[in-house]
């Protein structure tokens, strides 16, 4: 007897295997599906939905979510994704019902434990964490949850509206816009990722106009709340303010202190050249400090380049005669003005000298100057019409404003 050919079909898998394996390794959907929940008879469950999300994500096509199902035509789903699985399974509905899923549970909670799955399974260390914000910009109006609420009021003609807490979502507005684009509407991603290779640990999807002063902290003790983690934490200047520093009295942290510190300031120009010490690395010169800023003891380390410095330097004598220029003229026209009294004449010499960032006035006189009705020389005792006022007076540089600026 001959035996019944069977029908070959061959499917395109690309990189796409190495990627469902990976994931698979590290027990994602295990994990997800333990947070979320599984119902019964559900063909395609919560971990699978976020499987076929990461597939489609590193998919090198960008789609709407109503042509989802079309990436997966062609392609061996039931390998990839699960036994039973079919391209069909993934339309726009199931996925809209599985992201209101995970929304309801907080999709930071989702990705924090899957991320403390993998960070077990792959043996990552966290000798410490590095912190940051971006910005995602997007188009479109996105109006704000209290504007669709009136608009549905208008509609409704309902009195009042109110949504679960879970369901409450970030507000898509204008904000500081770190990609350059501040005429989009923005949200924002705070990650913290570890220092061994970058391997992201904690998300948290914040609306566009929150600043990271004042949200850092805290995703530093949410993070802190679900992970074992005695290492150092590490951000930028964002995280160094007086309440930061003190809400962070139990964390071990690394920061950038900003020159906007007037301690910061005074402690760089103070430097004497003997605590420089040369760096291991070519060009650059190390100085340490002892701080007390906001009651906590500091250690803060310089960092000198002599490239940069001379660069600043160079900039920075480059704009003090540019200004000096123009400071000088401002003074001769200031000085040959009248004024009715000397309150008026020291009010704008003052302005004046406020507007110059490496100058300043000194030595001011206020000059009266009599006029009188009848003319030729008046006698002794004569009354003047009027006194008007005008100034006299010197330029000299801001020594500490123009050290400060060539560090």
């Amino acid at each position: 007897m001959k035996e019944s050919k069977k029908a070959m079909e061959i499917l395109n898998i690309d990189h796409l295997g190495i990627v469902a394996g990976i994931i698979d390794e590290m027990e994602l959907v295990e994990e997800v599906n333990k947070i979320v929940g599984i119902k019964t008879k559900e063909t395609l469950n919560p971990g699978q939905v976020i499987k076929a999300m990461i597939l489609n994500g590193l998919g090198f096509l960008s789609a709407p979510l109503y042509l989802f199902e079309e990436f997966f035509v062609g392609k061996p789903t039931e390998h990839l994704i699960g036994e039973g699985v079919l391209p069909s399974h993934l339309n726009d509905d199931k996925l809209g019902r599985e992201l209101d899923k995970y929304h309801q549970i907080g999709t930071t909670k989702i990705f924090t434990a899957v991320a403390i799955k993998a960070a077990h399974k792959f043996q990552v260390e966290m000798d410490s964490i590095h912190l940051d914000g971006t910005s995602m910009s997007v188009e479109g109006e996105y109006k704000k949850e209290s504007e669709e609420r009136d608009e549905t009021k208008q509609e409704t003609g309902e009195n009042k509206i109110e949504r679960e807490p879970e369901m409450k979502g970030i507000e898509i507005v204008h904000g500081y816009s770190r990609d350059k684009r501040p005429d989009l509407k923005q949200f924002i991603i705070d990650m913290i990722v570890t220092g061994d290779g970058d391997i992201p640990l904690y998300l948290k999807v914040d609306s566009g106009n929150v600043d990271d002063k004042s949200v850092f902290v805290e995703r530093l003790k949410e993070f802190k709340k679900q992970w074992t983690f005695e290492g150092i934490s590490v951000a930028d200047s964002a995280l160094y303010t007086a309440e930061n520093l003190a809400a962070m009295r139990e964390l071990k942290w690394i920061t950038r202190v900003p020159l906007s510190i007037k301690e910061a300031k005074n402690k760089i120009v103070d430097i004497k050249e003997s605590e420089w010490k040369d760096s291991q690395i070519s060009g650059y010169k190390i100085a340490a400090k002892e701080s007390e800023y906001a009651d906590i003891k500091q250690r803060w380390i310089i960092v000198e380049s002599e490239l940069r410095k001379k660069s600043s330097i160079q900039q920075v004598e480059k704009q003090v005669k540019k200004q000096e220029s123009k400071a000088k003229a401002a003074l001769s026209q200031l000085s040959r003005q009248e004024f009715a009294c000397q309150a008026d004449a020291k009010v704008a010499i003052e302005k004046l000298s406020k507007s110059w960032k490496y100058h300043q006035i000194k030595e001011i006189e206020y000059l009266k100057k009599s006029e009188y009705k009848t003319a030729g020389r008046p006698s002794k005792l004569t009354e003047p019409s009027q006194i008007k006022y005008q100034v006299k007076s010197q330029i000299e540089t801001r020594e500490e404003v123009i050290e400060t600026e060539k560090i």
